[in-house]
């Protein structure tokens, strides 16, 4: 038995992520700050998942619950640290407010889950820690839900990944995956204004879907022998490859 927890998971790509885990055998754990919508997910999954409310950017809470997942099931693998907040403000917008939430959510919260799984991992003798970042990090932000500061957001957590993989190894390898145009319920609205033309800009002909950036996950938690460590993986269809 192995277990995993995927933080944003009530829904969107941290739902499809987990179902790609749970797919492949995993006990998960969903962490969202949507309290009652990760429940019903949780349960939705069955008796393999279980859902933690709170919020990613209180440390605190983030060691309490890697202790609850503990409790639970003994031992901790694998940790996706999916949950975010999308932030379309143009930067003269921004607030100082706007500014520290994006922050705070992205990179705080992967700071504190990492810190409170590495003991688990290190215990049990490996694990896998997978950053979803976005293909915003490279382009500076054009998507629908992301500017300047999704996209510095995003850009920190790559250096984030390849310093836990310098550091964590070998006990520990760290990756991150980087989405490009993915479909959920949240950007469904914002990509039918602009459908034609993101198709024309997609070589696979096809937006993403949480289940795509799933898949690459269940494989980073899974690839048996792994030398893969402080890599970045985008999942774009091509959108922007160079």
């Amino acid at each position: 038995m192995k277990v995993a927890i995927v933080t944003g998971g009530a829904r969107g790509i941290g739902k499809g992520i987990a179902a790609a885990l749970l797919k492949q055998g995993f006990k998960v754990a969903l962490v969202d700050l949507l309290a009652e919508e990760v429940q019903r997910t949780a349960a939705g999954f069955g008796p393999d998942a279980m859902g933690l409310a709170g919020d990613v950017a209180d440390h605190a809470l983030a060691k309490r619950q890697a202790q609850q997942v503990v409790a639970q099931w003994n031992r901790i693998d694998v940790l996706v640290n999916n949950a975010g907040i999308g932030q379309p403000k143009p930067f003269m917008e921004l607030t100082e407010a706007d500014w520290d939430r994006t922050l705070a959510v992205h990179m705080k919260g992967a700071f504190n889950w990492a810190q409170a799984v590495v003991p688990a991992m290190r215990a049990v003798g490996e694990g896998r820690i997978v950053n979803i970042s976005s293909v915003s990090a490279h382009t500076g932000g054009a998507m629908a839900v992301s500017k300047t500061a999704y996209a510095a957001a995003k850009a920190g957590l790559l250096g984030f990944t390849r310093g836990l993989a310098r550091e964590l190894a070998p006990t520990i390898t760290t990756n991150a995956v980087c989405p490009g145009s993915i479909e959920t319920d949240l950007t469904r609205a914002k990509f039918d204004e602009i459908r034609p033309q993101m198709l024309a800009s997609i070589p696979v002909g096809r937006v993403g879907t949480p289940a795509d950036i799933g898949e690459v996950v269940a494989f980073l938690a899974t690839v048996t022998p792994n030398f893969l460590n402080g890599e970045v993986i985008d999942v774009d269809g091509g959108q922007w490859v160079n």
